[in-house]
């Protein structure tokens, strides 16, 4: 009987807390500690290292602050992510151009665009229908001049058709003079901006019924997609990444104490510890390679390093980046695919 009654309490997945779980946890939280004993309902508190045992006495046990919790629990789940935009991305570039071998057919869920001014009308096309809500991904912090001028009256066009907007930016674009001018001029209170380190692609959604992504390097080549499967998929992706990234209105976090870096200067030493060279760390982050190269001999000024060798010592040791951490990418403002 007693077997039965742990498994009634307790049959949810091991990423997730349970009732009782959290009940518990709130009750070790409030007094900094809770009887060993008392945890038998809710194995998932040990489990996902909620909790760990007093050095003191051995039959009581003390909460993980719930920010260092979470910070745990959402690695191996940001790293899983990155791994499918990943898979998204190599499965794009091999099936892409499978997609001329077929006969044309109008009812196609997928078509080849080829020509920036194709795939410009296609996403004018989508922009003059959407009225519910567009979300954008786009790598790198800046645009060329002469999109910007086109981006806002997309924008306020499709919030006059009764559109909100969601974008995803890199980190680096909050410094961007020519987002913060197409911010200033857009009805907040319709559009949603957060920023992340990282992203994969370019990626536009309109009314969760087309999509376009680019399908080579170029940018001249797009997919234009209206498969109800794979814009699931693809919201599905953008939402995860939604959740992780931080909104604009609030500050990057803060570096670590006593360590005078920025946040930028953080993701940047992290993607040097992961192994990455200059140029490699500039595009992720969407600078620059002159202005990656000056962060990083500010890094070597902040922790007093007189090498890069040493630099990447002095890295770890700070614990500004962890060897193993999985970064993540940044989005730029609202541009065509092509552009």
């Amino acid at each position: 009987m007693a077997t039965d009654r742990q498994i009634s309490v307790h049959p949810h997945d091991a990423r997730e807390l349970c009732a009782t779980a959290l009940r518990l946890y709130t009750e070790a939280l409030r007094a900094g500690r809770i009887a060993r004993a008392e945890l038998a309902p809710a194995p998932c508190l040990t489990e996902m290292a909620l909790l760990h045992p007093d050095p003191l006495d051995d039959a009581w046990m003390r909460p993980v602050t719930p920010s260092s919790a979470l910070a745990h629990l959402l690695q191996p789940l940001t790293r899983e992510i990155h791994e499918r935009v990943k898979l998204t991305a190599a499965l794009t570039e091999s099936l892409a151009p499978l997609t001329a071998v077929v006969s044309e057919d109008p009812d196609h869920a997928i078509t080849v665009l080829e020509g920036k001014p194709l795939i410009r009308a296609a996403i004018g096309a989508a922009t003059a229908e959407a009225s519910r809500e567009v979300l954008t991904m786009q790598p790198g912090s800046t645009r060329p001049f002469n999109q910007m001028p086109e981006a806002l009256p997309r924008a306020l066009s499709m919030i006059e058709q009764g559109a909100s907007l969601r974008h995803i930016y890199q980190h680096s674009a909050r410094y961007a003079p020519r987002l913060k001018e197409y911010l200033a001029q857009v009805p907040a209170d319709r559009l949603q901006v957060r920023t992340v380190e990282q992203t994969v692609e370019r990626l536009l959604i309109f009314d969760h019924a087309v999509a376009f992504i680019p399908a080579n390097a170029e940018r001249d080549l797009a997919l234009e997609i209206r498969h109800p499967a794979l814009i699931r998929f693809l919201i599905q992706m953008y939402e995860v990444l939604w959740t992780q990234a931080t909104p604009l209105t609030q500050q990057l976090p803060t570096s670590t104490p006593g360590t005078p870096v920025t946040a930028v200067q953080r993701s940047i030493a992290r993607l040097l510890v992961e192994g990455h060279v200059d140029d490699a760390v500039a595009r992720k982050l969407g600078i620059s390679v002159r202005t990656c190269r000056s962060h990083i001999a500010k890094l070597m000024q902040a922790l007093d390093a007189s090498s890069r060798t040493q630099l990447g010592a002095l890295i770890v040791q700070s614990g500004i980046a962890e060897p193993d951490g999985a970064a993540r990418t940044d989005a730029e403002g609202p541009s065509p695919v092509s552009g």
